[in-house]
């Protein structure tokens, strides 16, 4: 585990007195004084053969130690917008221990009007300071991964493949963390065949270490004072790429929209289809959650809803139009939940001020009546499915998809006549429990649940063991949690039961809507043993698996869908690979298999 980023008013950033940006914690400059535009071209985007190496490619890997101040970024999206190949793809992985914010980034990068066309959206996505992966997509199919982490660290848990890398860590003999023997073997254990590497230094220990991990290195003229710099290549050619690939997806809810929607983003083509209407299942309510798990342990399952958790917020914004609410207050339960909300809030897996412990009389003046004390998680969202659900879908067809099978690389699907509904390379199931229908061995089990809501009143987003949440016109709460039970009719007890479990947090909330009428509707939640979603490869060549998000769909499927998506498309995975791990379809067997073993 990396420190924590220090906080803005101590952060890695100095200025000199020329205006010049400077690492605090290294002593070192982040760019040339002469001209960093023209040293990263010279250096990284020449020294790395672009953009002539990306000629004919549909997609195309950068990797990038030392983020800094975007600038060597903002410098390849300049050169990709004016020489970006037809269909063309490019793909940033970069790191960053300490990052800075946008506003000094703004400031570094406003010396150069020339890159304002593109450094305008990176600022506009600039990534936050939690701890883990970032992913940022911009215009022009672009997506950048930033990896806020040691450079080791990072790279050991990226299992994307570069065509070309920028070495741009402080000085080695200021920074020699970012230039070590392990740091290059996994600049190399991440490349491609032929990848090319670039870099200003041309220390000895960076020549032999670069040598050692496979590079052919050779000295080039130095840009500016800087008398020589590097370049390097591994042996080999780049693998002959496939063309356009076609994935169908099964499923309309929150998982198969964002997984259309991430297909799209990587030029894949993206079909879905689903039996009833888009939000028929777990999907279709007035108004949902965009929230963390709270998890005091703050591992890598912690680690994972956080980063699900930013990247949701980040996607939902793209939508305003689906955004109700922003801000939620999480109650206290019990004593123990001020020492673990103060432990989470602490945490450096969100980002600063996004979790903030509320005292008693704050909560209650939010919420107008007396109430516990609280974890405001002032980033999340109460969102409206249906806008949601359109602007991702995309191209979407009826059709109730019974069986599948494949012949000479492509699926076929079928309805239960056996009519072919589509013929894709890949498939991705997202239809809740129904997905278990075309994949029998999937360990899912439903948990039915029945929300209720009724118009006039808006009250603020709060959460216990149930929720209230804002609609558009008036208020939704619940929702109720009764195992194996698959009947999806309204019933009026649930609606007395939801009534009870408001009554308990918020009683003047409860009296005030006791006479009014409720609307309200059932729906399965797929859940797995160990209460974390299944996405990733199933057993079967293009077949991909994305469901069991429980109660937290809106949470999970906008970032698992990018990682299932890019799997279906051989495109770099947002998850670092032990995150991938948790939630891979397999794991229930290699667990198995373990406790057989033992």
């Amino acid at each position: 585990m990396t420190d924590p980023a220090p906080p803005p008013e101590t952060g890695p950033l100095d200025w000199t007195d020329d205006g010049q940006p400077r690492s605090r914690l290294y002593g070192d400059v982040y760019f040339s004084k002469e001209d960093g535009l023209a040293e990263s071209r010279a250096v990284f985007l020449a020294g790395c053969g672009l953009p002539q190496a990306w000629a004919g490619r549909r997609r195309f890997v950068v990797g990038e130690l030392g983020f800094g101040t975007g600038l060597n970024v903002a410098a390849l999206l300049n050169l990709w917008l004016q020489a970006r190949p037809p269909d063309g793809r490019l793909h940033v992985f970069s790191i960053e221990a300490h990052p800075i914010g946008a506003d000094e980034a703004a400031r570094a990068l406003g010396r150069w009007p020339e890159l304002a066309q593109v450094a305008g959206p990176l600022l506009d996505r600039w990534p936050g300071r939690a701890r883990g992966f970032h992913r940022l997509e911009l215009p022009d199919g672009v997506i950048l991964d930033l990896a806020v982490l040691d450079a080791a660290e990072a790279l050991g848990r990226w299992s994307g493949r570069a065509d070309a890398w920028f070495l741009d860590g402080f000085s080695p003999a200021l920074n020699p963390a970012m230039w070590t023997d392990e740091v290059l073997a996994l600049v190399a254990a991440r490349s491609s065949p032929g990848a090319r590497a670039a870099t200003f230094t041309v220390a000895g220990q960076v020549r032999r270490g670069l040598a050692a991990a496979g590079f052919a290195v050779e000295k080039q003229p130095g840009f500016g004072r800087k008398r020589q710099r590097l370049e390097a290549r591994l042996a080999g050619e780049a693998s002959p790429e496939a063309g356009p690939i076609r994935v169908a997806i099964v499923g309309a809810g929150i998982a198969g929209a964002a997984a259309a929607r991430a297909v799209r983003s990587l030029g894949g083509e993206a079909l879905v289809l689903e039996a009833e209407a888009p939000g028929a299942g777990g999907s279709g309510n007035p108004a949902a959650l965009v929230t963390p798990r709270l998890d005091a342990g703050l591992g890598p399952p912690a680690e994972l809803f956080g980063q699900a958790f930013r990247r949701a917020v980040a996607l939902c914004a793209e939508a305003p139009e689906a955004i109700i609410a922003r801000g939620v207050l999480q109650l206290e339960q019990g004593p123990r939940d001020a020492d673990r909300f103060a432990r989470i809030a602490a945490s450096d897996l969100f980002e600063p001020g996004g979790l903030a412990p509320v005292d008693a009389a704050q909560a209650a003046a939010r919420l107008g009546e007396a109430a516990p004390a609280a974890l405001d998680q002032t980033a999340a969202l109460v969102v409206e499915p249906v806008p949601l659900l359109s602007a991702w879908t995309g191209d979407l067809r009826i059709a109730t998809v019974a069986s599948m099978r494949r012949e000479g690389g492509v699926w076929i699907l079928a309805d239960a006549a056996g009519a072919e509904l589509a013929r894709a390379e890949a498939v991705i199931l997202a239809a809740g429990m129904a997905s278990a229908d075309l994949v029998p061995d999937l360990p899912l089990k439903p948990v039915r649940g029945q929300a209720s809501w009724t118009t006039g009143e808006r009250p603020p987003a709060a959460a216990w063991g149930g929720y209230v949440l804002p609609t558009r016109d008036g208020a939704l709460f619940g929702a109720t949690h009764d195992r194996d039970d698959t009947d999806l009719a309204v019933r009026e007890a649930d609606h007395a039961r939801n009534r009870a479990t408001l009554a308990e947090a918020l009683p003047q909330l409860a009296a005030r809507l006791a006479g009014r009428p409720l609307a309200g509707r059932a729906a399965l939640r797929a859940t797995t043993p160990d209460r974390l979603p299944i996405a990733g490869r199933a057993d079967a060549d293009g077949l991909f698996l994305l469901t069991g998000f429980g109660s937290r769909g809106f949470s999970l499927a906008p970032l698992l869908a990018e990682q299932v998506a890019a799997l279906a498309l051989s495109a770099p995975p947002p998850l670092p690979s032990d995150l991938a791990d948790l939630v891979a379809p397999d794991r229930f067997r290699r667990r198995a298999a373990r406790r057989g073993r033992s």
